[in-house]
């Protein structure tokens, strides 16, 4: 009777977990939403898909599951053998991603990178991931110890927004699509709730024995410093959290200051130099930390942020600007800075595809040309059964003539003039018919290929890779 009573006191207090999991993911979440679980197979993220899989019907969550196998350990086959098998036994929809992490001075930093550029690809509303107080702690922590601004050491939050307007590279539809928020309900969790939830539901998880090699400064803290620090301050995990939120509302705060600041300078996604230069010094290193933090670039140390501000705002009008970043570099053009991503060069001269009457088309490294039907305006039809349509990049030597007023002209020259940035110069679509240059993104179509009046025809339109 004894054992009896001992099981039903579990039961009821995994349950009373559960709910009250499901209970933070509904302060964010409507019914019917798409939830993708990060999974990895450890604890925290097996139990946070039981929680989720345990109230999906009653809220009519669409729950699904996302494995990023980093291929880092000789194990990472079977992890992700063991979450198809955990979804499968659950009748969970699963998908294992690979990816490959640059090897370098901060593995952990790049495992991370890559990991949420999958998230960010997802088709849903939310990614939902199993960070716990404890990682909340050491991540404060170690922002701390990097000497990490307000913003840094807020942590992490419990939900973040999604970011609009990403491009959508896969297949071939070309649709714009938001990235999905990312959700944290076990903030207010501790690993140790988590593992006695796991016991107490008889879960299965798998251990990745990186998470006990201390050379990692989040490993090193863990298991080195934090045990310490709790024998002479038993409640670090309440008091640290707390600190965290404060330092989150204190960012937020920084965040409207920056938008008030900004609000004439931030258009089109380009912050004006001008913008910077009216402000006292500690305001505008805030408004270009916003201005960064808003195109998910993750924050530069004070020295780089100081060398992008002297680089802004001492370099000479005609002079090239270029700061590197997380992936990405600082550039200034015509008076405002732009972040352009890295993205691997496509060899121009390599670089054909046909056009066999798709409205959209997907061009690697370069964005999405779509080629709606119109009338009267755009590429002429009849024209382009003179030969293959095809869709290049700029090899050099092109010419175009897209005033009939104006003579042929080489396409760098219309190009400097159409003040086309030069980054976009550079996977700048050009459709073809046989060798006949037909039209330029940016500048627009030639003169020989302008549909006449009532004629069916094409208008084109390139929306660059983000």
């Amino acid at each position: 009777m004894a054992s009896s009573r001992k099981s039903s006191r579990s039961k009821a207090d995994a349950g009373d977990f559960a709910a009250r999991v499901a209970a933070k993911i509904r302060e964010s979440v409507d019914p019917s939403r798409r939830l993708i679980v990060g999974l990895s197979g450890g604890a925290d993220s097996v139990v946070l898909l039981d929680c989720l899989n345990r109230a999906a019907r009653k809220w009519r969550w669409r729950v699904s599951a996302l494995h990023v196998n980093h291929q880092l350990s000789p194990n990472a086959g079977r992890w992700s053998s063991f979450c198809r098998r955990l979804c499968r036994a659950r009748g969970i929809p699963f998908e294992s991603v690979k990816v490959e992490v640059a090897r370098g001075s901060n593995l952990e930093a790049a495992a991370r990178m890559a990991r949420h550029a999958v998230f960010a690809r997802q088709r849903g509303d939310y990614v939902v991931l199993a960070h716990h107080v404890d990682d909340q702690v050491e991540t404060l922590l170690l922002q701390l110890l990097r000497g990490a601004g307000v913003r840094g050491l807020a942590a992490m939050p419990v939900l973040r927004k999604a970011k609009g307007g990403r491009q959508e590279r896969s297949g071939r539809t070309g649709r714009r699509q938001s990235s999905p928020a990312v959700l944290r309900p076990l903030l207010d969790v501790t690993r140790e709730e988590i593992v006695e939830y796991a016991r107490k539901r008889g879960l299965k998880w798998i251990e990745d024995e990186s998470n006990l090699d201390t050379r990692f400064r989040r490993n090193f803290l863990r298991h080195e410093i934090l045990p310490l620090i709790e024998r002479r301050f038993p409640s670090y995990r309440v008091t640290i959290a707390r600190s965290a939120r404060h330092l989150a509302e204190a960012s937020r705060v920084l965040d409207e200051i920056a938008v008030s600041d900004g609000a004439a300078g931030l258009r089109e996604g380009a912050l004006a130099v001008d913008a910077l230069r009216r402000l006292p010094p500690a305001r505008a290193r805030n408004l270009l930390r916003y201005f960064l933090a808003e195109r998910g670039i993750e924050l530069p140390g004070t020295a780089r942020l100081e060398e992008a501000m002297r680089q802004a705002l001492g370099s000479r009008r005609d002079a090239r600007v270029s700061i590197d970043l997380d992936g990405a570099r600082l550039m200034r053009y015509r008076g405002s800075l732009h972040v352009v991503r890295s993205m691997a060069a496509v060899p121009a001269d390599r670089f054909s595809l046909r056009w066999n009457g798709e409205p959209r088309l997907v061009l690697p490294g370069t964005g999405v040309v779509t080629l709606a039907r119109a009338r009267g305006s755009g590429i002429s039809i009849p024209s382009l059964r003179k030969g293959a349509v095809t869709i290049r990049l700029r090899q050099g030597g092109e010419r175009l003539q897209p005033d009939c007023g104006r003579p042929r002209r080489s396409l760098k020259n219309l190009l400097q003039e159409a003040r086309v940035a030069p980054w976009l110069r550079e996977r700048l679509p050009l459709v073809f018919c046989g060798s006949d240059l037909v039209w330029a993104a940016g500048i627009g179509v030639d003169c020989r290929y302008q549909a006449a009046r009532g004629e069916p025809a094409l208008r084109p339109a390139w929306t660059p890779a983000a």
